[in-house]
């Protein structure tokens, strides 16, 4: 084997294990955990070739606005992806409740996966 093709084959290998990291860091890895509340909007099955259950929830807070003003009301989407079927028909029948769900955060979507980042798994609380 000579020099040249030593060289071609040590980089091949590195690009190939540095390809891998990579697509486990983007999409596989488990960037954060935690715990979000708010009152369910939706749940909805769609897709065209990868069908994935979406929803959203609304999580209402205050906010202070500008310097000399009064305090608002300010609300946040939280849109997030669902893996499992039987969680995802558990949600669907929550619709327009508080619900406190766990999620995972990655730093990438699969399309399999969903179109979110955030990835529901667990159903903590329903009011």
């Amino acid at each position: 084997m000579t020099t040249k093709s030593k060289v071609i084959t040590i980089a091949s290998i590195a690009a190939v294990i540095a390809l891998g990291l990579f697509i486990y860091f983007k999409f596989y890895f488990v960037f954060g955990e935690g715990v979000k509340a708010g009152e369910l909007n939706f749940v909805v099955y769609k897709g065209y070739v990868f069908k994935t259950y979406e929803g959203k929830a609304i999580q209402a807070g205050f906010t202070k606005g500008a310097k000399n003003a009064s305090t608002t009301i300010q609300s946040y989407e939280f849109e997030f992806s669902i893996t499992d079927k039987a969680l995802a028909d558990s949600l669907m029948r929550c619709s327009g409740k508080t619900v406190e769900l766990h999620y995972k955060e990655y730093l990438g979507a699969l399309p399999w996966r969903g179109k979110q980042k955030y990835i529901v798994d667990d159903i903590l609380a329903v009011r």
